[in-house]
């Protein structure tokens, strides 16, 4: 949004500016800020920074844990939710040191190593991503884990469930069940809601390509925003999921990244267009090309699908990513690629044929991800496969032009399947970590800070009773 420091300090007066606010990120995608008064916002602060203690955001100890947040003003957004005219920003983290250092776990760090990485092997100087996000939005949940009690609970208006409710006026007009695909109103309740979304994305310079009802009857969307590129579509990403989330909380609704918060609907995904550039020029076309792709996007697409299972713990890192990418459903869970295929893990779309429209999406990934990690090891593992020349049409990755579900068994069995849990996504990522360490892009500390965490949070999950096994097992 600004360029230099009187930029802002001349729009926070012309526009009544009394707080700034500043946006870190921990370690699991998570936003955490402080704020200052307008006037405290000095030429020093883009110098000196703000300093926090670090210890508490998740990441590996360091020895010394006192940092410096020095924000980014390009990032700069007025923040439409609170009550105090408030400009936020988010930036970068620096350990205290002499001179300061940029802390290089730091989740933003490793995306701007990452482009650097891309930008020294002179392959290309631009990744440009384009995320398409789902989500749902509901009217109510609780949920409760306690040693006697377990559960949730989930009420959305327009749910197929609602159909016979009679506690007060119901005027019908419900989605069925896998029904909501660009269902239009009056069924379609939170068109106004997606719109003001928009609206708000917009005006901070995250244009949106359209928006629509998704498959979910019970109140699931999807925003889709135009490209860029990769470490500023993951500040974009973050800054969508907050207003996403705080404008439906200001509706009196609640809205969730969840890939899977329903049994026996459709799951959210996050859904990642990619293509490389040099000098503006587009390296994934070729028109003699497969799909109209180059040797370059196809060895790109050969790094990711092999690296796939490793990529996971970082793209999926939810117990819930895996309830979702189960076979049948949407969610591709085949390694392998095609055209037109939503059931493979890489679709090429059919529509893009213009040299700078060419382009592959991958399907697997969704939002509880943290997107300078998931986006950063997309790249490492696309340009693994260029720099080694890993071809997926030898590595018998494809392409599949059929529904992968459709194929005769021992056809499908021919085709490796992604990890079935976070574990075993986790033990890949041990395996099949290297390319994630050229450059010095993913310290080997982090990953291994990432893995033990991980682990604990599935180990954890395996030791609550379920429901459903007082159902299966409770009168044995």
């Amino acid at each position: 949004m600004f360029t230099s420091f009187d930029q802002v300090k001349e729009f926070c007066r012309a526009q009544g500016i009394k707080m700034v606010d500043f946006k870190m990120i921990d370690l699991y995608g998570r936003w955490r800020h402080l704020g200052i008064t307008v006037d405290r916002f000095t030429e020093r602060t883009l110098i000196d920074g703000i300093g926090f203690d670090g210890s508490n955001y998740g990441y590996a100890p360091v020895e010394k844990s006192d940092m410096v947040f020095i924000p980014d003003i390009s990032t700069a957004v007025v923040d439409p939710f609170v009550q105090v005219p408030t400009l936020s920003m988010i930036g970068d983290v620096f350990v205290i040191d002499t001179p300061n250092r940029l802390f290089e776990q730091y989740p933003r760090a490793i995306a701007m190593k990452a482009e650097e990485y891309m930008k020294s092997t002179g392959i290309a100087d631009e990744l440009r991503m384009g995320p398409e996000f789902e989500f749902f939005v509901f009217d109510h949940v609780s949920f409760d884990v306690r040693p006697e009690c377990c559960g949730f609970e989930i009420d959305a208006e327009q749910a197929e469930w609602n159909a016979g409710a009679t506690a007060e006026a119901n005027l019908g007009f419900k989605i069925p069940r896998k029904g909501g695909y660009h269902i239009g109103p009056p069924m379609d309740v939170l068109y106004d809601l997606r719109s003001q979304m928009c609206l708000l994305l917009e005006e901070r310079n995250i244009p949106v390509k359209y928006h629509h009802h998704e498959v979910g009857g019970p109140g699931q969307l999807e925003i889709e925003i135009e490209f860029g590129p990769m470490r500023e579509m993951a500040d974009k990403t973050m800054l969508l999921k907050y207003i996403v989330q705080n404008a439906a909380f200001q509706a009196g609704k609640t809205a969730t990244f969840m890939p899977k918060p329903l049994f026996g609907e459709a799951g959210s995904g996050l859904h990642v267009h990619m293509h490389l550039f040099k000098e503006g020029q587009p390296l994934f076309y070729d028109p003699n090309g497969y799909s109209g792709l180059s040797q370059t996007a196809m060895y790109f697409i050969g790094g990711i699908l092999k690296h796939a299972p490793a990529m996971l713990a970082l793209t999926n890192p939810s117990t819930n990513s895996y309830k979702r990418l189960v076979p049948g459903y949407e969610a591709p869970v085949s390694i392998c690629f095609a055209t037109a295929n939503r059931s493979a893990v890489i679709r090429i779309p059919a529509y893009a044929k213009e040299p700078e429209q060419k382009r592959f999406e991958f399907r697997s990934s969704d939002a509880t991800c943290n997107p300078y990690l998931a986006y950063s090891a997309m790249l490492m593992a696309g340009m693994d496969g260029i720099l080694n020349r890993i071809d997926p049409v030898a590595e018998g990755y494809g392409p599949y032009d059929v529904n992968l579900y459709q194929l005769p068994k021992e056809e499908q069995a021919k085709i490796k399947g992604l990890p079935t849990s976070l574990e075993e996504a986790l033990d890949a990522l041990e395996r099949d970590h290297e390319f994630l360490l050229q450059g010095g892009v993913f310290p080997l500390r982090l990953l291994e800070v990432w893995v033990a965490r991980k682990r604990e949070e599935a180990r954890m999950l395996s030791q609550i009773p379920h429901p459903k096994e007082f159902e299966l097992y409770y009168d044995l």
